[in-house]
């Protein structure tokens, strides 16, 4: 089986599976040579076709961020013929600007992880030297910009993602810290991701939904237990938030659709090519066993 195109849902992406908003054959979890990737969907709906995984769980929230398995996600996406990756992110705000709901299509990232294997490769290699400018397929950039505009959803054009360890979230010095780097969101889930698809030639585009206001950021609100966030979110904005993932599949949709019969002009299906005179076009052999 070879499908070109792939979806990597973010939080709540098992609320439209358990919610019937995302149907398709369930292929279930694939073995490759980091472990096992997180259960996939094939699904078809009229015109297009595409891989389905929820980065976090099938049937609800069963994996956080640091322990996501990133490698195998990705190789599995690869080995079955996936070349343009949609992936979604709900990160806090940092940019006061931002409505909580509304979509943000980052433009560059900030990495705060500290322990996750960011490559493919080994660390005695000299492969996966690559650029990190642009780190967004600049051509599904360009047609997710349509697709949300097209759709008149509210959203951000441009930003920067800091990404953090988690699990924990951040601490108000911390959230003080990117804003003076430039940071506009926090989350948790985008490196290594886009790192990885970009080592294996795969375009890949980000698109963020924000769910909270950073912790010193707006009007300090109080703990609450038991609820997501901890009291970071109101009912109210929740409403807001979880709208935005509703939306998801029509975005899905309608972003797949425009790219039906398009070709690539992009470099991303390029950024090993100058290995591969030593190392050749067979990109299972690019990564040691």
């Amino acid at each position: 089986m070879k499908v070109k195109n792939a979806v990597i849902g973010g939080s709540k992406a098992y609320t439209l599976l358990n919610g019937n908003k995302i149907i398709g054959e369930r292929i279930g979890n694939v073995q490759t040579p980091f472990g096992k990737s997180q259960v996939i969907f094939l699904v078809k709906w009229d015109d297009i076709e595409f891989l389905f995984l929820s980065r976090h769980g099938e049937k609800g929230y069963e994996l956080n961020a640091s322990s996501v398995n990133y490698r195998a996600n990705i190789y599995a996406l690869k080995e079955l013929g996936v070349e343009r990756i949609l992936a979604w992110s709900g990160p806090g705000a940092i940019n006061e600007n931002l409505e909580l709901g509304q979509y943000l299509l980052p433009d560059d990232l900030i990495d705060e992880t500290k322990s996750r294997i960011l490559s493919f490769y080994d660390k005695n290699s000299a492969l996966g030297f690559i650029r990190s400018n642009p780190v967004f397929c600049p051509q599904l950039g360009n047609e997710l910009d349509k697709t949300l505009a097209r759709l008149k959803y509210k959203y951000g054009r441009e930003g920067v993602y800091v990404c953090t360890e988690g699990p924990r979230l951040e601490t108000k010095a911390e959230i003080k810290k990117f804003k003076l780097l430039g940071a506009d969101v926090v989350g948790m889930t985008l490196i290594p991701e886009v790192f990885l698809a970009r080592e294996l030639e795969i375009c890949y585009v980000a698109l963020c939904y924000i769910t909270n206001y950073a912790e010193g950021i707006k009007v300090e609100k109080e703990y609450k237990k038991d609820i997501l966030f901890d009291g970071l979110t109101t009912d109210e904005e929740m409403k807001n938030v979880n709208k935005a993932v509703e939306q998801f599949p029509q975005i899905i949709k309608e972003f797949y659709q425009r790219l039906l019969g398009n070709g690539k002009n992009c470099h991303c299906d390029q950024l090993m090519g100058r290995y591969k005179e030593r190392i050749g076009d067979d990109w299972h052999k690019w990564i040691p066993e």
